[in-house]
């Protein structure tokens, strides 16, 4: 496939500088050679050291160049937080080609369109994972793709058409193939790496490109930063398909040469049994993942010395939890702000005052740029609210087969965030909103238009507008306000769930509240005015404006 993205000569020349110009293959190599034998992964089932991990990603590697795979190829897979995804994605490095993680609660619709689009020749599953059987969904999927090759499953049950992922790792594919032929591979850092898909606006996801130099970039600034050595234990729970997951639990600690921890279902109380168990120094996760944190019983009683940071991104941290988890934790609560376009661009810093860590999300890393402007993109001063522009080294190169509608998301050379915020006179943001049509839910984004299409399609909606509604745990939660055609019945909570089910969609869009309404609030032209909806609902929870 040919990749169009943003990439010039002249934008080569203006980042070359700062781009560390390597891939993740030169990091895995140079901390096998210098440490070997230190613990480089640990999941549930499993800890591999750093020359473990280099020996498998090589193996895997010769075994998708076995398969006929090659550089350029798209290998999609959406697995939980294991070592096989880990293993997985350097292999597909390895071998020039580019990896497309898929979120496990994806279900037939988005797996569909996201595979489809990204024209992938390969995808690994599990057998099954929280209750869910995935072969199933991928042989419904199958006719929808015609460039599909090859379907691999994690697991023991592998239906027949598909084969073992094991076969990949335990085969000796390096006494069948010279090894040499992987460093034969020539791999420019700004090629493509990664085709991972964020939540729209416009009812379709969409495909973010990024190179090995804009995605490292942005997991490189957390070194300094959070000043990382190789003894730095980091924990993820965050499923390494989000942003979140795959920057900073599958890559950032390769960079360093440190161990991470990972977990596929989030659970609190077992979060901090690690922390006492592996010595975690570091996570990060969206605030709802703090909130359970702090409340788990008898957290006093766990030896949680090794715990120095708790990064939260996703959605602003309110003050009170912030002061909350520093009298709990022995760390430091630091908040960011990124997008899945362009990593972590934002974060306090591990010395800022209270106030600084409590009010606002950062200010940008080194190299990294942000402002706030006017509806005219005329710079605002301090402490005037506008929308949020970005540009800098870690920028994403362009949405998947939307050159063009790339290109409208950019004043000049500056991003278009969608979100709005305010700066203060040190340079320090606090996001207050979103003027794109988003719900963040717990720092994970719900894209609107799709959810509304889908309800639309209900034989009894009339309409249906989805809008934000406050909640003390996530933030965020979505809220269904519906006209029923003449006649029919409202629906209930159950009927939208199952509607929404048969359709395909992910459990975590689902509207959680549902308001039934005769007619909708509307501007003289006759737009629905979604500020008054949530408003309406906010009044309805007793919750006043501004809180």
């Amino acid at each position: 496939m040919n990749f169009e993205t943003l990439l010039t000569k002249e934008y080569v020349e203006t980042y070359r500088s700062q781009w560390p110009n390597k891939t993740m293959i030169d990091y895995l190599k140079e901390w096998a050679e210098k440490q070997p034998d230190r613990v480089a992964i640990i999941d549930k089932k499993s800890r591999y050291t750093y020359g473990e991990v280099a020996k498998l990603v090589d193996r895997v590697a010769l075994g998708l160049l076995a398969l006929g795979l090659k550089k350029g190829d798209v290998i999609s897979f959406q697995l939980p937080n294991w070592n096989e995804f880990v293993i997985l994605h350097f292999a597909v490095t390895r071998i020039g080609a580019i990896s497309n993680p898929l979120i496990p609660i994806y279900r037939d619709r988005e797996i569909g369109y996201m595979v489809n689009l990204a024209e992938s020749k390969m995808i690994v599953i599990p057998d099954e994972f929280r209750g869910f059987r995935y072969p199933e969904m991928i042989q419904r999927l199958l006719p929808q793709w015609p460039f599909m090759k090859h379907l691999y499953v994690v697991g023991d049950h592998v239906p027949e058409g598909m084969k073992p992922f094991s076969s990949l790792i335990d085969e000796p594919w390096e006494e069948r193939m010279d090894p040499a032929i992987l460093d034969a591979i020539p791999i420019d850092p700004n090629e493509l790496t990664e085709i991972i898909f964020t939540s729209g606006t416009t009812g379709k996801p969409k495909g973010v490109m990024h190179t090995h130099n804009t995605i490292t970039y942005s997991s490189l600034l957390w070194i300094d930063h959070l000043q990382l050595t190789p003894h730095d234990v980091v924990f993820m729970a965050s499923t390494f398909a989000h942003q979140t997951g795959f920057l900073y639990g599958v890559r950032l600690p390769f960079l360093y040469g440190g161990t991470a921890v990972y977990q596929d279902i989030w659970n609190p109380k077992e979060f901090v049994e690690l922390i006492e168990k592996e010595r975690i120094t570091f996570t990060t996760a969206a605030t709802p993942f703090l909130q359970d944190t702090i409340q788990v019983e008898g957290l006093e009683r766990y030896d949680l010395s090794s715990f120095r940071y708790f990064v939260t991104i996703g959605a602003p941290i309110p003050r009170a939890l912030v002061k909350q988890a520093s009298q709990k934790l022995p760390c430091r609560i630091l908040a960011g702000w990124g997008q899945t376009e362009n990593g972590l661009v934002t974060l306090t810093m591990p010395d800022d005052t209270e106030e600084k860590l409590t009010s606002t999300d950062g200010k940008p890393f080194p190299g990294m740029e942000v402002k706030v402007v006017d509806s005219d993109g005329k710079d605002l001063p301090a402490g005037v609210e506008g929308d949020l522009l970005c540009r800098g080294p870690g920028m994403f190169v362009g949405y998947l087969k939307e050159l063009e509608k790339t290109r409208q998301e950019f004043h000049g050379d500056w991003f278009m965030t969608g979100d709005r915020a305010i700066m203060d006179e040190d340079g320090y943001i606090r996001i207050t909103g979103r003027s794109k049509d988003i719900i963040i839910r717990g720092g994970e984004n719900i894209p609107v238009a799709y959810v509304e299409n889908v309800l639309h399609e209900h034989p009894d909606i009339l309409i249906a507008q989805l809008v934000a509604m406050p909640d003390p745990r996530l933030q965020e939660k979505a809220c269904a306000f519906i006209r029923m055609k003449d006649g029919k019945k409202p629906i209930t909570m159950t009927e939208m769930r199952r509607f929404l089910e048969a359709k395909g969609v992910a459990k975590q869009y689902w509207p959680e509240h549902i308001e039934i309404v005769d007619e909708f609030p509307r501007t003289p032209s006759g737009k629905v005015q979604k500020f008054r909806l949530r408003e309406m609902i906010r009044e309805k929870m007793g919750v006043k404006t501004g809180e």
